[in-house]
C-alpha cells in the first residue's frame, strides 16, 4: 500500500483530501503545519508528500528544503500543491520538488476525482522512473561485458 503524507493547514481541505486518498487504498498520514511535517515525514517515511506551501510556523519551501537536507528523507518524493502560479514550478523543482499541483485546477472544493487523477499520474511517473534507474545499471554492465 502506498504511504502518503498530506501536509496542509486548512482543516477542511487535509481532511477532505485525506479522506479521499484513503477511500482511494492510499495509506495516509496529515500534518497541519510545517514542523509537524519534518517530524511526521522522519517517522511515517511517506512514499510520497503532498506539500502545501503556505503552513504556520514554517513555510512550505522551508520545509521542502529540510526534507531534502535530512538523510532520512531526502529521497522522498514532494509533490508541491499550492494556490501559487505555475510560474514557480521551475523554482520548486530545484529546490527538490517532483512535481507542482495548482490547487485551482484539482477543483477541490467540487469533489476529489482530479487531485486521484493527479495523484495516480505522479505515482506512475515515480514508478516508470524507478524502472528507469533499477534498469540503468543492468543496461550498463551489459554493454561494459560486450566489451
Amino acid at each position: 500500500m502506498t504511504k502518503i503524507l498530506l501536509v496542509e493547514d486548512s482543516k477542511f481541505l487535509r481532511l477532505a483530501t485525506e479522506r479521499a486518498l484513503a477511500r482511494a487504498g492510499y495509506e495516509m498520514s496529515s500534518a497541519a503545519d510545517g514542523e509537524e511535517a519534518l517530524r511526521v515525514a522522519g517517522e511515517k517515511l511517506p512514499d510520497l508528500i503532498l506539500l502545501d506551501m503556505l503552513l504556520p510556523k514554517m513555510s512550505g519551501l522551508d520545509v521542502l528544503k529540510g526534507l531534502k537536507e535530512d538523510a532520512l528523507t531526502r529521497t522522498i518524493p514532494v509533490v508541491v500543491i499550492t494556490g501559487m502560479s505555475q510560474k514557480n514550478a521551475a523554482r520548486l523543482e530545484q529546490d527538490g520538488a517532483f512535481g507542482f499541483l495548482e490547487k485551482s485546477t484539482l477543483e477541490l472544493d467540487k469533489g476529489s476525482e482530479k487531485l486521484l487523477t493527479a495523484v495516480e499520474e505522479i505515482l506512475l511517473k515515480l514508478s516508470d522512473a524507478a524502472r528507469t534507474a533499477n534498469a540503468m545499471p543492468f543496461a550498463a554492465a551489459a554493454s561494459a561485458s560486450k566489451t
